[in-house]
């Protein structure tokens, strides 16, 4: 039956499958998409289940997506602009609502949470964004210093340590006392990625991280997440169009389009050898 003009999307889903169902259904499901080194029992650490988004209560930006990330795993989220992407990732730490589906996190669901318990969740999903929201008040130091002593607790010299340390991974040691107006916009992404890796999240999501940034500051702030993916051992979501960085460190690749997961798959086979035409006409228009 068509929707009236005005009226809301209904989406009716079911209810979460069982942890251990979840588990056992992902692993069979996945194993073959992935370069992830799974280990026997293991649980996802993320699972999206029927999730559906509408905004105005008629736009529907997201169809039924079902995807699962695998502690440590590195999957990288590629499709045209509108595909629902970012909405996707938002969604993951609440920063969108889902209209329908669930998320969890470590078999934990997280959608219909209270405020309070949506930020607590949040120290555990650790956000890069496009725009590198640092306040531009505080210095380098002092951006990557405040999640730890306002969210955490730490003290100011615990905070200090490790902020000085993450500043360091990231290149900028000697840029610890400049303000972001002082800094290049790359260095300022990786003042964010530096902050957010500070927090030691589960997950860290990242929304197309380098998308705001001049070409010849990009190179500098792959290379920071190239060297977390290999190194870090921290699950990561990243939402790009840069597709080297994609083929390179994912272990899965995921393709959307209209608000619907497309493909999936280990990079060489998503990239090389495309299952879905529309899969291949976008890498082919973009390589």
């Amino acid at each position: 039956m068509a929707r009236k003009r005005g009226q809301t999307l209904q989406v009716k889903v079911p209810a979460p499958l069982d942890a251990n169902e979840a588990a056992q259904r992902a692993f069979e499901h996945d194993r073959p998409l992935t370069t992830h080194n799974f280990v026997e029992g293991e649980h996802p650490i993320v699972r999206i289940e029927h999730l559906n988004k509408t905004f105005d209560g008629t736009t529907q930006v997201l169809r039924d997506i079902n995807l699962t990330v695998w502690p440590a795993e590195v999957v990288c989220v590629l499709g045209p602009s509108g595909s629902g992407k970012s909405t996707m990732l938002r969604c993951i730490n609440l920063l969108e609502t889902p209209t329908a589906g669930h998320i969890l996190i470590e078999d934990q669901p997280i959608t219909g949470l209270a405020k309070a318990e949506v930020n607590k969740l949040r120290q555990n999903l650790g956000m890069v964004f496009q725009s590198f929201n640092l306040f531009p008040h505080l210095t380098a130091l002092g951006n990557v210093m405040i999640g730890q002593t306002k969210v955490l607790g730490k003290s100011k010299e615990e905070a200090e340590a490790e902020a000085r340390k993450q500043l360091e991974a990231v290149g900028l040691a000697d840029r610890a006392d400049f303000k972001p107006a002082q800094l290049s916009g790359g260095q300022q992404q990786r003042v964010a990625i530096a902050r957010a890796v500070a927090m030691h999240p589960d997950v860290l999501l990242f929304d197309e991280p380098t998308s705001a940034l001049d070409p010849e500051l990009v190179r500098g702030v792959l290379d920071v997440m190239r060297d977390l993916a290999k190194n870090s051992g921290m699950t990561m979501i990243v939402v790009t169009h840069e597709m080297g960085f994609a083929r390179e460190v994912a272990d899965r690749v995921v393709f959307m389009e209209d608000g619907v997961v497309v493909e999936q798959g280990v990079p060489a086979q998503v990239f090389d050898n495309p299952k879905n035409q529309r899969t291949a006409e976008f890498l082919g228009d973009i390589q």
